[in-house]
């Protein structure tokens, strides 16, 4: 591996753990559900817009049924009539009208079967968002009294030390080694006096 690499390799490490030890769970938490429940959102219009599809697919559908059904009144009358040439034609209307009802009925069936799958993706969405936010709340606490144990423990190894200890040992001995050099010169001063 050449210097360029090496120095990249160290470049992006130090970069990884300058970032990893940024990083707050708490805050990186929140921003995930925050992210989760705009996604929600996002797929909760996307459900709206299938569901629209299906309900305007339905409308036609209904639509070519009913247009059906009035040239079929239509060739009745006609044949009542004696007028079997419009009577035909009637028909062949209606014909026309079922075939694109077929059409429709074919198209709506399959929307609907997209939209109800939709709408559960959704539901399954949004229990996995409420699950991801209640183990939210429980990982930020576990990370809060793993921070405080770190720092607990941070704290009693600093004091357990020898050198602290040695210090303060250091300074008793010179308190005392006063008291002695203070007691002494009262004394010589009384042996003087």
């Amino acid at each position: 591996m050449g210097i360029w690499g090496r120095i990249s390799t160290l470049v992006k490490s130090n970069i990884n753990a300058l970032i990893s030890k940024a990083e707050d769970p708490e805050k990186i938490l929140n921003q995930l559900i925050i992210d989760m429940r705009q996604q929600f959102l996002e797929a909760r219009k996307q459900v709206a817009v299938s569901i629209a599809d299906e309900k305007r697919l339905k409308r036609q559908y209904e639509q070519e049924l009913e247009k059906a059904q009035e040239w079929e009144k239509k060739a009745m009358v006609a044949v009542k009539a004696g007028r079997d040439d419009l009577a035909g034609q009637a028909l062949a209307r209606k014909a026309e009208h079922d075939k694109l009802a077929e059409e429709w009925q074919q198209q709506w069936v399959a929307q609907k079967q997209a939209a109800d799958q939709l709408r559960n993706a959704l539901t399954q969405l949004n229990a996995k968002i409420q699950e991801a936010s209640r183990k939210k709340n429980l990982l930020i606490a576990r990370a809060k009294r793993a921070e405080a144990q770190k720092k607990i423990q941070d704290t009693m190894s600093g004091i357990g030390d020898n050198s602290a200890f040695d210090t303060f040992a250091r300074m008793e001995e010179k308190v005392d080694q006063k008291e002695a050099e203070a007691q002494a010169a009262v004394e010589l001063a009384g042996d003087a006096g």
